[in-house]
């Protein structure tokens, strides 16, 4: 559970260089089709990658340092169109009450739903434009009933403050854009929110889709998935999400070694992405229809 700057810093620092890398060479290669490609890349370090920094961040096990946990959850929580304080305390709820049905408000599959209407929320419809809208009301010092339910009244302040500036930056990238004529701007800021977070998608799904709702074991409502180097990277280590869920003090860093203490008591981890996937994507479609259903995990 000890807590290091050191990790956080050089982690933090190799996807600050990725994306200023790739913004660069998209920069380069616009008007080609090498752009595309760019473009494809920066999208998931903007808008996939900046969801785990958001998540390590808000629990602030990224940094010894609490204003250096503070400073990157802001900007990942622009990144991600999220409200900073609301989702703090919005996720802490999600700990204490891991898919608990009308407590955590982080269900974003539920059964009886149809899958494509599952898919458009993990896509961020219409949970982007319901932010925007936080935001812009946030902005005028007003406050949704979720925010009031879930903050502190302390951080109703901050939150109005964190509107304003990020609709300041939406607001100057599509008056930029309008002056050069040009659409590359919105490329960097805002669309990569949308654009870029189909890896999120296939990662955060492997979390909790399809497993026992109002359960209390996490070892039930949740999944631990081998992933490689690449991918740890990207999702900052939460593919042991099991441990994380047990022990959510422990830095992302140090929960392979969690996981490698205490596997043999948690049920068997996922070989990998696909493995998960193939289990899930079937599981969804039965709960749509068949709510009582869901996938059993065998406990040693």
């Amino acid at each position: 559970m000890k807590r290091r700057d050191l990790p956080g810093i050089a982690h933090t620092t190799s996807w600050f260089a990725a994306l200023g890398l790739f913004g660069w060479l998209g920069h380069i290669s616009w008007g080609s089709w090498w752009a595309v490609g760019t473009f494809l890349i920066y999208g998931v370090l903007y808008g996939s990658m900046s969801d785990s920094r958001w998540h390590e961040c808000g629990h602030r096990t990224a940094f010894r340092t609490k204003w250096m946990n503070d400073f990157v959850y802001y900007i990942a929580s622009f990144m991600m169109f999220r409200e900073p304080e609301m989702s703090r305390w919005s996720h802490a709820r999600h700990h204490s009450d891991t898919n608990v049905v009308g407590r955590d408000s982080e269900i974003t599959i539920r059964r009886g739903v149809p899958l494509y209407k599952s898919v458009g929320v993990l896509v961020g419809f219409p949970a982007i434009p319901s932010e925007l809208a936080r935001w812009i009301k946030n902005a005028r010092g007003k406050l949704s009933t979720e925010q009031i339910d879930f903050q502190p009244k302390e951080t109703f302040r901050t939150s109005v403050w964190n509107a304003r500036i990020y609709l300041t930056i939406i607001v100057c990238s599509i008056i930029v854009a309008v002056l050069l004529r040009s659409f590359e701007p919105l490329m960097y800021v805002g669309l990569p929110s949308i654009y870029g977070r189909w890896l999120l998608i296939l990662f955060a799904v492997t979390q909790h889709a399809g497993l026992a709702e109002n359960v209390l074991d996490h070892r039930l409502n949740t999944r631990t998935v081998y992933m490689n180097p690449l991918s740890r990277w990207i999702y900052w280590s939460m593919n042991y999400h099991i441990e994380h869920h047990l022990y959510p003090s422990v830095p992302s860093h140090q929960l392979k070694r969690l996981h490698m203490a205490i596997k043999d008591q948690l049920p068997t981890p996922y070989p990998s992405l696909a493995s998960a996937l193939r289990e899930i994507v079937p599981a969804l479609r039965r709960q749509a229809k068949d709510t009582s259903y869901f996938v059993h995990r065998q406990l040693p």
